[in-house]
């Protein structure tokens, strides 16, 4: 699923690309995409007239700013978007197209269709589910440490699955999880409430640096992520820790370990990431 971001790279891309654009008419092929309002007639409706504004992002979400609403979009697993002209071939697995006045077309594609799409009325789409009840940014101002400390530091719980809930703070998923926990030395298991202040700070760098250099890089294609124009991210490159189970640990050339935690494959390296207990069986030093 793309993570924080890889949708902030495709927000910037299709703000670039579609911006200025009014919408002549919408094609919905898959009803299931489009959640508010039910009807896909009514969507199509809702939004024929529409002059793009802007797109912005809210976690893991995509927010198209009309001029006259709000349309949320959610790329799950394997959603992308993509600006053609009028007649250019079509994938197989294209489930809505928004048809230009300007002879081009802004086509979602999604081969698993576990995207979603919401229309809201200006100002509506912040306070109501889906976005209502998301966390704070971790590349806003508002991500101070001080708000980081408010929304981890007292929970009983997990370091990992409490960074991987998106009521706490958002768009943080699997990969950069691994790789902020690894760049501040903090065990993935480690209970949230008893890191001390200083790990908490560094935790908060490290979630800023690692987001903030996937960014730059344009996100990670660790699968089939691409941007609005078709191309790939190259983090992938830059990874340090997920992905690198049995290879030399790149701090200390102990071999990197992989478990499960919260439900997900998590990599980390037991020698730079210590859970004060004894060295796990299966791991060697190099």
């Amino acid at each position: 699923m793309p993570e924080l971001p890889e949708v902030e790279t495709v927000k910037r891309t299709l703000g670039r690309l579609v911006a200025g654009k009014t919408i002549e008419e919408v094609e919905v092929r898959l009803r299931r995409i489009i959640q508010k309002p039910q009807e896909p007639e009514q969507f199509a409706e809702l939004l024929r007239g529409q002059t793009i504004i802007g797109v912005e992002r809210r976690g893991k979400f995509l927010r198209f700013i009309l001029s006259d609403g709000v349309l949320v979009s959610h790329l799950r697993m394997e959603g992308r978007y993509g600006l053609y002209k009028a007649g250019d071939p079509e994938d197989t697995h294209t489930h809505v197209v928004f048809h230009f006045t300007d002879g081009t077309e802004l086509r979602y594609r999604d081969v698993r269709q576990f995207g979603t799409m919401h229309l809201f009325a200006s100002g509506e789409d912040l306070v109501s589910p889906p976005l209502q009840k998301l966390g704070i940014e971790p590349l806003d101002e508002s991500f101070t440490l001080e708000a980081f400390r408010t929304a981890v530091g007292k929970r009983k719980v997990k370091i990992k699955p409490l960074l991987l809930n998106q009521a706490y703070i958002v768009g943080i998923g699997n990969i950069y999880v691994d790789e902020a926990l690894f760049l501040a030395g903090i065990h993935p298991e480690r209970e949230s409430s008893k890191l001390t202040r200083p790990e908490l700070e560094r935790l908060h760098d490290a979630i800023i640096v690692t987001l903030r250099n996937s960014v730059e890089a344009g996100g990670s294609s660790v699968k089939s992520y691409v941007n609005g124009q078709g191309e790939s991210g190259s983090f992938q490159h830059q990874l340090r820790i997920y992905g690198r189970s049995g290879m030399p640990c790149v701090n200390c050339g102990t071999l990197i370990d992989k478990t499960v935690v919260g439900g997900r494959g998590t990599h980390y390296c037991w020698k730079c990431q210590p859970l004060k207990r004894t060295r796990p069986s299966s791991s060697k030093q190099n």
